[in-house]
């Protein structure tokens, strides 16, 4: 696999979604078909770089910065929730053209373009989800509403007097990424890192996302109103999990899977939750193989 990223990278561009500026890369190729990568929690756009470089020679590609992450900017209040990042991706759609589209996410981010598909499913060609189809139900807390909520004003009142982490250097930061992710080479990590921290006036680093992003929502994942909304989904989805990952769980016994019409189930070996960085040339390779770019069949507009 390679690590590093030496070739010239993407542009940067912005949009607005409820008056807020949000950010995306486009990596070119705009007569080629369109294909959106989103990314997860508390993560970034150039998080796909790897898969970026490897697919842009078949797709326009663009990936955004969700709201309160990256170069986004972050809502007033500081409270997140799916619909709001669903209705961002709606308007960078819009704004691109609305254009087909290959939906790809990563965690929160598959769980958005699984949405996005399942509400406008007339304009997504394919869906490629990493481990977006919610928690299991083990790390469900099947907790009175009353003390969820007294959970969360709790977390938002902390929160509103916690400070960003700051980091004193890079490497500080970098170790911080490797222990979240200890699979990460050390390329992974410091490209992850470079591209996901602020420097501050006082030459410290703090990551790029808004720490409200850290609280839960009082409410539990419906998964009532996921499956509907999956079920609606038209074009063929592939659901990738690793194996040893917890979010990638119980798929098949919680009934979760059971929402969808067409879908295809990978599980990738030796991978934990970011498959797309534990495992990136198998990932490809799955992904490649299910939307036909390694033959006659490749992807072409209105196909």
């Amino acid at each position: 696999m390679a690590d590093k990223i030496d070739i010239i990278g993407p542009t940067s561009h912005y949009f607005y979604s409820q008056r807020l500026k949000l950010h995306y890369v486009d990596w070119g190729n705009a007569d080629k078909p369109l294909a959106v990568l989103v990314h997860g929690g508390r993560d970034h756009c150039r998080n796909w770089d790897w898969v970026a470089v490897a697919l842009r020679g078949q797709f326009h590609l663009v990936a955004p910065d969700l709201r309160d992450h990256g170069d986004s900017d972050w809502a007033i209040g500081g409270s997140y929730s799916m619909i709001d990042y669903v209705l961002d991706l709606c308007q960078l759609m819009e704004a691109l053209g609305g254009k087909e589209v290959v939906l790809i996410g990563h965690s929160l981010g598959g769980a958005i373009v699984l949405q996005r598909a399942g509400v406008f499913p007339n304009s997504i060609r394919a869906v490629v989800a990493i481990e977006g189809v919610g928690p299991p139900p083990s790390m469900i807390q099947q907790t009175p509403a009353h003390e969820r909520m007294a959970r969360w004003i709790g977390e938002m009142q902390g929160l509103a007097r916690r400070k960003p982490r700051d980091y004193r250097t890079l490497d500080e930061a970098l170790e911080r990424m490797r222990e979240v992710n200890p699979r990460l080479s050390v390329e992974q990590a410091r490209h992850l890192t470079v591209q996901g921290v602020r420097r501050n006036e006082n030459g410290t680093f703090s990551w790029k996302f808004d720490n409200y992003t850290r609280a839960s929502s009082p409410y539990l994942f419906n998964l009532k109103d996921a499956m509907e909304i999956w079920s609606q989904i038209r074009c063929p989805c592939l659901l990738v999990r690793g194996d040893e990952s917890v979010w990638g769980s119980g798929w098949e016994s919680d009934g979760r899977l059971g929402g969808f019409r067409n879908a295809e189930v990978v599980t990738v070996k030796n991978a934990g939750h970011w498959v797309h960085h534990d495992q990136l040339e198998r990932f490809l390779a799955e992904v490649r193989g299910f939307l036909g770019l390694d033959g006659d069949r490749a992807l072409s507009p209105g196909k």
